[in-house]
Formats: C-alpha cells, structure tokens, sequence
C-alpha cells in the first residue's frame, strides 16, 4: 500500500491551526502537527506528535519524515532550505510558497539580520499577524492542495 502523503505542520508558533485543520480536512492528505512536549495538551482534534524541547526537534523529526510530494507549513526558513531541494512543498503561515529556486536569496538576508544582530543594531520583528494574512494564507492552502489533491 501507498503512503498517503502528509501536511507537516510545525505547530509550536503556527496562528493557522485552526484553518489548516479545515481545510486538510477536506482534501486526501495525512494531517500531522508537530511540536514540542511543552505545546502538549490532551484536547487535540488533529494527529500530533510531540518533541523534545531542544531546539530543533520538531524540524528534525519533520526533515526525518517528509517525503516528496508532502507538504510542510512552517516560517522556518532554514527548516524551509533543507525539504525544498527533495520535492517537498513548503508554504509559510503567511501563505507564501517557498520555491527552491528562493532559498539561498532567503537564507542570504536571514544571515545579514543575524550579522547585524551580532553588531548590536536592532531589528524590527515580524509584523503583527492580521486577519488578511491568515484569509491569504487560507486561500493558498486551499488551491495548492486541490491542485495537487487531482
């Protein structure tokens, strides 16, 4: 038997799981959220697999298990780099498809925030999340699933 392909969701930070459980709801794929023990809780409506606390358990059991054809939703860009090169399809919770083709101009800017991090300027963080990103977010869930659901 065929594995059913999977959404990957790294869960700790996500503000669409509701949305991503509707809408995997109804397409063919496997839906599995993965976070770390400290997000657990036993009212779960979803599979859910809990990870360590270290740094960086939950991308390694989601770079461990995605397999081509998956898909992964995370604003994790380093996570992003390593399963967009194997044929895993990566949108971030703000709804933007990360292609392979963008991550080393991706990772290359994430690199100068920390270099200038490192030098004591400040940064700005992410942007509040608004209800117009998370309607983005849902309507891109929705048409690269069905596409590839067919």
């Amino acid at each position: 038997m065929m594995k059913k392909n999977t959404i990957y969701v790294d869960a700790d930070a996500c503000p669409v799981k509701e949305e991503i459980m509707e809408i995997a709801g109804r397409s063919e794929f496997r839906l599995v959220f993965v976070a770390s023990y400290a997000s657990y809780s036993a009212d779960r409506e979803a599979d859910w697999v809990f990870v360590d606390q270290k740094k960086e358990e939950a991308d390694l059991y989601i770079v461990n298990h995605a397999i081509p054809g998956d898909f992964v939703i995370t604003q994790d860009m380093g996570l992003a780099g390593l399963l967009t090169g194997r044929g895993v399809f990566v949108l971030t919770n703000r709804g933007s498809i990360i292609y392979e083709r963008d991550i080393s101009e991706i990772l290359h800017r994430r690199y100068l925030s920390y270099k200038s991090l490192a030098a004591g300027k400040k940064l700005k963080g992410p942007k509040p999340f608004t209800d117009e990103e998370r309607k983005k977010f849902s309507a891109a869930l929705t048409k690269l699933l069905c596409h590839l659901d067919h």
